[in-house]
C-alpha cells in the first residue's frame, strides 16, 4: 500500500497494478484516508476510496468514483465532505450496512424458521419440500426487505402456468406468509410483502361417493385379499370417517372399547384438538380381530418391519383396482362414512362432532347428500295435506 502524492499526471499516466499483484492501493500523501485501488485487470484506470472508521471503530471503506468519471480535485471535495460528516457522528456506509445485515430469505428459513416450526409443526417437511423444490430457487438469494409483492404474485402465477393445481399454487403463498410474518414477529422485518397477494380460486374439493354396488365390490375385497393388515385400516377408516393420519397413529391406549369410544390425541389431530370417535359395531369388529393388542403400542403394525405403518397408498391402489374403483381414494371413505350418517337421517351438527369440525362451514359440503332425507321430510308435509284433502271430500 504506497504512499504517494497523488496528482491528475498520476492518476492520469501512472496508474499500473504490478504483476505479480491482482491489486494495488495508492494513498494520499496531502488527504489522508483518500486512495486509489487499481486491479490488475483494469491497467491505467482505478477507483477512488475513503478509508474510515465507523463509529464501533471498524474500519470501512467508501467508495467515491472512478479515475475515468471524476478527476482528483473533485475526488478530494468529496472526500472532505465525507469526512466531515464523519466526524459529526455519521457513517456514509450505514444504509448499505444496514440493507446487507438483513438476512436472505433462504438463511432465514433455514436457521430460523426451520428449526421453529419442526417442534411445532406436524407438516414441517412439507414447508420444506415446497422451500426446497421451487421457493428456494425464487426468493432464496434475496434479502427479506427486497422481496416485493409484485414478485411474490408473479411467483404465484408462474406456479399456476407450470401446471400446478390451484391449492398447491397457494399453499406456497401460505408459507412465504407465515415465514414472513415470523420475520416481523422476532423483528427482521418491518412489513410483510405476501399481505394482499390474492390466493386462486377453484373448487377442488372432490368427493367420490360408493354406489351399493361399487360398496359391495370394495368390501368384497377388503374382507378376502391376503393383505389383512392394510384391508383392516380400510375397514376402520370406512367405519370411524377418520383420517389416515389418526388412523395410522393410533394407539391401543387411545381405545376403549367397554366405553365405545376412540380418542384422537390432539398432535395427531387436524385441528390440534383431542376429539373422541365413537366406535360402531364395524369397527368393533375391525379392532376384535387385529394381533397386536399386548404385544405392540400401536394398533396397525406393519409384520415385515414391526414398525406402524406410515404410507399404504401403493397397497391401496391395487387393492382399488381389484374392486374396480381406480377413481376412489382412501379420503373418499371418510367422505363415504359422511354419506352413511346424512343419508340415515343424522343432522350435519352431528356429523360435524363426530368428525371434529372446528365450524359448520366444513361440514356444510354434505349438504347434498341430505336430498332424499329433505325429500321424506317435505313428503310428511304431503301426507298430512292428503288427508285433510280426504276429510273434506
Amino acid at each position: 500500500m504506497p504512499v504517494v502524492k497523488l496528482t491528475q499526471q498520476f492518476t492520469a499516466h501512472e496508474l499500473r497494478c504490478p504483476e505479480e499483484k491482482s491489486r494495488i492501493e495508492y494513498c494520499d500523501q496531502e488527504l489522508p484516508g483518500l486512495y486509489i485501488e487499481v486491479r490488475a485487470t483494469s491497467q491505467g484506470q482505478g477507483t477512488y476510496y475513503l478509508c474510515y472508521k465507523d463509529g464501533t471503530g471498524k474500519t470501512s471503506h467508501q467508495k467515491i468514483g472512478r479515475t475515468t468519471e471524476i478527476n482528483l480535485l473533485e475526488a478530494r471535495k468529496r472526500v472532505k465532505t465525507f469526512k466531515a460528516e464523519i466526524a459529526l457522528g455519521a457513517d456514509p456506509r450505514a444504509e448499505e450496512k444496514a440493507r446487507k445485515a438483513v438476512l436472505t430469505f433462504g438463511e432465514f428459513f433455514e436457521e430460523h424458521y426451520l428449526p421453529y416450526v419442526k417442534p411445532r409443526k406436524r407438516s414441517w417437511d412439507r414447508d420444506e419440500e415446497l422451500y426446497r423444490l421451487r421457493i428456494k430457487k425464487v426468493f432464496g438469494h434475496k434479502r427479506l426487505n427486497q422481496i416485493t409483492r409484485q414478485q411474490v404474485q408473479s411467483f404465484h402465477t408462474a406456479l399456476k402456468e407450470e401446471g400446478l393445481a390451484a391449492a398447491t399454487c397457494n399453499h406456497h403463498i401460505k408459507l412465504l406468509k407465515h415465514a414472513c410474518n415470523l420475520a416481523i414477529d422476532w423483528e427482521m422485518l418491518e412489513a410483510n410483502p405476501v399481505s394482499r397477494v390474492p390466493f386462486f380460486h377453484e373448487d377442488n374439493k372432490i368427493e367420490h361417493y360408493m354406489d351399493d354396488v361399487e360398496l359391495e365390490r370394495l368390501l368384497t375385497v377388503l374382507h378376502t385379499d391376503e393383505n389383512r393388515p392394510v384391508c383392516q385400516i380400510a375397514l376402520f377408516l370406512l367405519s370411524t370417517g377418520c383420517r389416515l393420519n389418526e388412523v395410522l397413529s393410533a394407539k391401543w391406549s387411545d381405545v376403549y372399547l367397554e366405553k365405545g369410544i376412540f380418542t384422537i390425541r390432539a398432535i395427531n389431530s387436524k385441528s390440534k384438538r383431542m376429539r373422541s370417535v365413537p366406535l360402531n359395531e364395524s369397527a368393533v369388529e375391525v379392532l376384535k380381530q387385529l394381533d397386536t393388542q399386548g404385544e405392540f403400542e400401536y394398533l396397525f403394525i406393519n409384520r415385515l418391519t414391526g414398525s406402524p405403518y406410515r404410507n399404504i397408498h401403493k397397497v391401496w391402489h391395487r387393492l382399488r383396482t381389484k374392486a374396480g374403483l381406480n377413481h376412489l381414494r382412501l379420503h373418499d371413505l371418510r367422505h363415504q362414512y359422511a354419506s352413511f350418517l346424512v343419508n340415515s337421517g343424522r343432522t350435519l351438527y352431528e356429523v360435524q362432532q363426530i368428525f371434529g369440525h372446528s365450524t359448520s362451514v366444513v361440514t356444510q359440503r354434505y349438504s347434498h347428500l341430505s336430498t332424499q332425507v329433505l325429500k321424506d321430510a317435505a313428503n310428511s308435509a304431503s301426507i298430512k295435506i292428503k288427508e285433510a284433502t280426504a276429510n273434506v271430500k
